[in-house]
This record gives C-alpha cells, sequence and structure tokens, in this order.
C-alpha cells in the first residue's frame, strides 16, 4: 500500500491534538461545525481574558482543532496552569457579559493600520506594541479575498470567523495546559506560548469528556503494554519507533495475521513475499520519490561491481600521497615543506579526479537502495513477472509487508506511531468491469471485522481530489480522477456504508477511503485505509490482455483493513483496557487447583494436556500458594478464563468456571468446559 493515513491516531495528549494546520479557506470555514464555532469564540474570549491580565500579549493564531481550541502568544509573562483559574475567571466574565461577535470587514490597508498601532489582537491601540503576528497573518490572505475582524466587547481580531453570536452562547469551558510552538510551524521563527482549552455546548458533555479521558489514560496502551508484557520498544540499541514484539505481544500479532489469512483465502487471495529493500529506480517508477523521500529512510549506497585494477593502482597512490601530506604538515611550516605538501595537495586532487571519471567511465556509480516504505512498488512487479489475461482478474496479492518509514522523533508515540511497521497489505487488479464488486467486498471484510471486534460506531472517510492540485499534488488526469471517484461513491452509497466525503484530501494517485472507528469509551481512531490507483499500474507498464486481444492496464485497489500490527494491536489494548476476548488473549486458560494435594493435581492434569494438544494457551497453578493469592495472582495477569478444581469438582468430574473481570460462573462437567473453550476460540467469541 502506498500510503497509510498519516493522520496520528489520538494519542491522547494532556491537551487536544494540533499540529500547525494550514489556514482555512472560507469554504471550510462556512463548513465548521457548531461545536466548532463554540471553541472558535472560546479561544477569542480566552485571548479577551488574557489581555486584561497582561495587556502587552500579542496573539498569532487561535484556531478550532480536534478536542477543543488553542491560542499562541507572545507574552514575557510564562503562562503556567497555575495562572488557569485567573484567566477563567476573565473569561466567565466576559461570557456573562454576552458581548455579541460583530463582524467588520476592512481594506487590507485599513488591517495594515490597525496592526501597527498594536489594535488588532488588542483591547485598544497600543502605541509601540505593533501588532506583527497579525501583520504575517495578514500577508497570508490571497488578494481578492474579503478582509475581516471580528470584535467581542473590547477584543478586535483579524479573523474570517465564523463564530457564534453572542459570548454567552458559549458553554462549557476549561483551559487544559500550555506548551511551547514556533510560530506558524517554523523552526527559525520565534517560539510562543500555545495556551489550550476546551469547549462544549453544556456542563454534562464536558464532564463527560474529562471522564473519558480519565479512562483513556486507564487505558493507555503504553501502560497497559508494560504491564502485560506485551512490547518493548528499545532505543538504545534497537532505535526508537521500533518495536520489540515480546512473547505474549506476538501472541496478538500471530493471532491478527491467522484471521487476516483465514479471511483473504476464503476471499480468493492469493499470498506473496516481497524483500525489505529496493532500488531507487522502483520508488522514481512509482513516483515516491522524490515527493515522498522525507518520510523514508536515508539510502543505502552499494557498490556491486569490484573496481578494475588501474582504478585501484590509482587509489593506493592517492593513499599515498594523502599520507605524504600528512607528514608534511607535521613536520613545521618552513616554505620549503609548504611546497612539498602543496605538491602533494595538487597530486592528490587530480588523482581523485582521474579515479571518479575512471568510476564513471567503467559504470561503477554507487547504486542507491532503500528500505521498503510501501508494498505496492513490489506487487506491481510481482503482477509484471508473469503475463496475465482477463481470465486472470481480478489478481489479489496479499501480504503482511513489513515497511519502514522515517518518522520524525517527536512524532513517535508507542505503538500508534512508529518507524518499523507490519502491514495487513493486499492489491487487487481487476478490469473497471469488476471495480465495484472488489471495492463491495473489501468494504464487506471491514464490516466483518468490526463485528470481531465488538466495533460499534465506525465511519468511511471518501477522500477525493480538488481540481487545482491537478499535475502538483494529484497525477494530472482529470477524466480518470472523475470516473474513478464516481464508481466509488456509487458502491458507498449502494452498500449503504455510513461515510463522508472531504475534498483534496485523495492520495496523489486516485481516491481513498479512510477508515475512522470508536473504542469501547468513545475515542476516534483512523485505523486503516483503502484506496484507488489509476496512475500507478501505467508507470509499470502493466498489462492484461483482454477479451479483443488488446493490451489495457488494470486499475489496482490498495487495501489493508487490519492497518499495521503495532497501530491496530496499540487500538485494541485500549478498546480492551488488555482484557481481550479468549480466542486473542495471550493468557487463555489456566488450570488451579484448590491446594498441592497429589489426587487434585492428577486430576487436573489431563485437563490442561488435552487443552494444549488443541493449540489452547494454558498453564497451572498446582502450588501450595493460598487459594485467594492464586485468583489474584491469575487475575492481575488477565488470564481470562479460569479452571478452578477442588474436592467436590474431582468427585463430579467437573470444574468450576471462573472469568477475568466477570467471576465465577459454577461448576460445569470437565468435558463441556473444554467444548465450550475450543468452540470460542475457533469462532472468536467477542
Amino acid at each position: 500500500m502506498a500510503e497509510e493515513n498519516e493522520q496520528q491516531p489520538n494519542q491522547l495528549p494532556a491537551q487536544p491534538t494540533a499540529a500547525n494546520p494550514e489556514r482555512k479557506t472560507l469554504d471550510d470555514r462556512a463548513k465548521m461545525t457548531e461545536l466548532e464555532r463554540i471553541r472558535h469564540s472560546c479561544a477569542h474570549v480566552m485571548a479577551t481574558a488574557i489581555l486584561r491580565l497582561w495587556p502587552d500579549a500579542q496573539f498569532a493564531a487561535g484556531p478550532p482543532v480536534e478536542n477543543g481550541f488553542y491560542y499562541d502568544v507572545d507574552l514575557k509573562h510564562r503562562i503556567s496552569p497555575e495562572d488557569f483559574e485567573k484567566i477563567e475567571a476573565e473569561m466567565k466574565k466576559e461570557i456573562k457579559a454576552n458581548n455579541v461577535f460583530e463582524k467588520i470587514v476592512v481594506t487590507r490597508e485599513q488591517a495594515m493600520k490597525d496592526s501597527e498601532s498594536g489594535r488588532l489582537g488588542g483591547l485598544a491601540e497600543r502605541p509601540g506594541n505593533v501588532s506583527k503576528f497579525k501583520i504575517g497573518n495578514l500577508e497570508a490572505i490571497p488578494e481578492g479575498e474579503p478582509i475581516s475582524y471580528f470584535k467581542n466587547g473590547d477584543f478586535i481580531d483579524l479573523c474570517a470567523g465564523p463564530h457564534v453570536m453572542r459570548t454567552g452562547n458559549i458553554g462549557a469551558f476549561k483551559l487544559t495546559s500550555v506548551a511551547a510552538a514556533y510560530y506558524k510551524g517554523d523552526e527559525r521563527g520565534p517560539q510562543l506560548q500555545r495556551i489550550y482549552g476546551t469547549a462544549f455546548k453544556n456542563k454534562t458533555a464536558l464532564d463527560e469528556y474529562f471522564k473519558m479521558l480519565e479512562e483513556a489514560k486507564r487505558r493507555d496502551h503504553r501502560k497497559i503494554g508494560a504491564e502485560m508484557g506485551l512490547f518493548a520498544i528499545d532505543t538504545e540499541f534497537v532505535g526508537p519507533g521500533m518495536p520489540l514484539w515480546l512473547p505474549k505481544g506476538t501472541v496478538l500479532v500471530e493471532e491478527l495475521e491467522k484471521l487476516a489469512k483465514e479471511t483473504e483465502f476464503a476471499a480468493g487471495y492469493v499470498r506473496v513475499r516481497t524483500p525489505h529493500l529496493a532500488r531507487e529506480k522502483m520508488y522514481q517508477t512509482s513516483g515516491h520519490l522524490p515527493y515522498y523521500a522525507d518520510s523514508m529512510f536515508p539510502p543505502i549506497e552499494l557498490q556491486e561491481r569490484e573496481a578494475s585494477d588501474k582504478i585501484k593502482k590509482l587509489e593506493e597512490q592517492s593513499s599515498q600521497a594523502e599520507q605524504r601530506f600528512a607528514e608534511v604538515v607535521a613536520k613545521g611550516d618552513s616554505k620549503e615543506e609548504f611546497f612539498k605538501g602543496q605538491d602533494f595537495m595538487q597530486q592528490q586532487h587530480r588523482l581523485k579526479k582521474e579515479i571518479e571519471e575512471l568510476r564513471k567511465a567503467e559504470g561503477l556509480t554507487p547504486e542507491r537502495y532503500y528500505l521498503k516504505a510501501m508494498n505496492c512498488p513490489h506487487h506491481h512487479r510481482i503482477f509484471a513477472a508473469e503475463p496475465h489475461s482477463y481470465r486472470d482478474l481480478p489478481l489479489r496479492l496479499a501480504e503482511y509487508g513489513t515497511c519502514y518509514r522515517y518518522e520524525q522523533s517527536g512524532e513517535l508515540f508507542g505503538l500508534m506511531r512508529v518507524r518499523s511497521l507490519n502491514m495487513n497489505d493486499a492489491h487487487i487488479y481487476c478490469t473497471e468491469e469488476q471495480f465495484a464488486d472488489e471495492f463491495r467486498a473489501v468494504n464487506d471484510m471491514y464490516l466483518k471485522y468490526f463485528k470481531i471486534f465488538g466495533l460499534e460506531k465506525y465511519q468511511m472517510r471518501f477522500s477525493t481530489h480538488a481540481a487545482e492540485g491537478l499535475g502538483k499534488k494529484y497525477v494530472n488526469e482529470p477524466e480518470l480522477w472523475k470516473k474513478t471517484e464516481d464508481m466509488v461513491r456509487k458502491v458507498l452509497i449502494e452498500s449503504g456504508i455510513n461515510y463522508v466525503e472531504v475534498a483534496n484530501e485523495a492520495a496523489f494517485y486516485g481516491p481513498k477511503i479512510d477508515v475512522q472507528v470508536w473504542s469501547a469509551i468513545g475515542r476516534e481512531f483512523t485505523i486503516a485505509t483503502n484506496q484507488v490507483d489509476f496512475a500507478v499500474p501505467a508507470k509499470f507498464g502493466l498489462t492484461y490482455r483482454d477479451k479483443d486481444n488488446s493490451n489495457k492496464t488494470p486499475l489496482c485497489i490498495h487495501r489493508a483493513p487490519l492497518g499495521t500490527h503495532e497501530r491496530f494491536i496499540g487500538f485494541l489494548i485500549e478498546h480492551y483496557a488488555g482484557n481481550f476476548p479468549l480466542w486473542l488473549a495471550p493468557d487463555q486458560v489456566r488450570v488451579i487447583t484448590l491446594n498441592d494435594d497429589e489426587a487434585l493435581i492428577n486430576y487436573a492434569k489431563p485437563i490442561v494436556a488435552e487443552l494444549r494438544a488443541n493449540m489452547v494457551r494454558v498453564d497451572a497453578d498446582f502450588s501450595a500458594t493460598p487459594f485467594k493469592a492464586k485468583i489474584s495472582n491469575a487475575e492481575q495477569l488477565r488470564v481470562h478464563t479460569m479452571l478452578v478444581i477442588g474436592g467436590r469438582d474431582m468427585e463430579a468430574g467437573a470444574v468450576s468456571v471462573r472469568l477475568h473481570h466477570g467471576g465465577p460462573q459454577g461448576a460445569k462437567p470437565k468435558a463441556e468446559v473444554v467444548a465450550d473453550i475450543l468452540a470460542g476460540i475457533k469462532e472468536r467469541r467477542a
């Protein structure tokens, strides 16, 4: 798959998530929700409050973002959480005043004048305190676009809106944190203080949000992953962003792979394997280089053919000249030694130039290889390895492929954002006539997985191109864009899929769908993506022989329903809070005797053996440890099912079943219990 969705999947920071978003267009602003308007308005109210406390404050940008809002401020006073109470008190005064958010349209000249007087982003004119950031923001407004202010009370700001009608329309709010941020995200620019907050329509919604945050902290996959011994990230020896899967975490990996392989086999996929490296030519052909270079690890340069004897001799002479130059320099700085050194330096320079020319003539330029950042080019070459006719299509190539992405160190986050990832990838090569059925089948596969993992709320985010990006951000094929987008849209509508359409966020080679799901506590995650590619197969010269004996280029569907192991397991840890269903649980069953009585142990051992013979992950505790401590230990380790054996159980040919967080389930015949465990695993019951 060429591009996994790069959105950071809800890391649960202390503040609402925010990067340095591009300036919203007027069309984008018109689509802002009621909640976004409340939060945007709350940012202005916060700026009003800060100015009342520190009149010299200079403001840059203050947009609504996911889960809240922020405002960037330049201020000598270092704002800290201890200041939040008094800022919030001033905000409450402004909200109680119920001031109108008044829109004022001005000329560019007037806006520049008000910036220079310090009026913009202030409560009044501030001679000598120019609104420097507003000048920068003003310059970013395209020529011809209306320039407007929004005024609430004494506060006036350069802003295109929209806002609520009055400050009193803002519901419940809370300031959450403060962080450092560069102006417009440029490290060369001034460092500002970014004050974060959030706002909701009412206090009930606000309280629910913070309750969810607390629960999410409890479910943090990094915390639970450490407690359960699932994975480790060894930054010293292995490197940041490259997880090591421990034995129990590997269970999760292998169970997900087993699920995917069974599902894909039933759907007619064939499995392939590809290397972790490829020549630079591969990614230049696909178009990922140079555009995707920043997300790839630096190239590895290899000399694949040995140099000639002539080159080796010249390299030896060059090395000798370099050594003689070093010896001359070490002797002193006499005039004679200076000229000797100059001679050796010129000789070395001449030899190096001659060596370089000979290497080029002999074709010895180092070959560049890249670590695989995506699987699709490799799969394209697998398609190209054999001739195909229309009878071979659709061809569905599947692989759990390992990829490497050079994410910035500040963006790495547990399993959610990594540099080494294993992707549930596949590429479907099909005709236009087959496309609808194939795309629908992929969506059905998503729905099957949602049911297995108990995901009741989901949404498909359908990303399309923008005409102005053709030839720049997107492949310059306007007719193909329209055709494929219409095809995807039709399938989504006919399938009754819950989706939203978002313009100007497609992949460079075609429309895509990002799959959003909500966890058990209501947190939103992006877990997978599904893309249509009408451009790259042609770049690789992929064709099939059609019914009329002509060569045609197939469409390609990129899909990864389970995303990457890393991101999806991170999501599942938080979704289940580590309490995995039986089929997925690293510790499925523990057989526990009431004490270390030999008769009980002899009764229990065949149960353990039978379960192990059926590939159940089972262990036993036959020790003399107090019974309550045995149960407590199993609960702490999140063992899914505990089979407790006492004297009465043995006499009745039964076992007492206890479930993690489910408590005692009563005594049942041992054969029935074993059969139920095996069925639960096979059926992947929730």
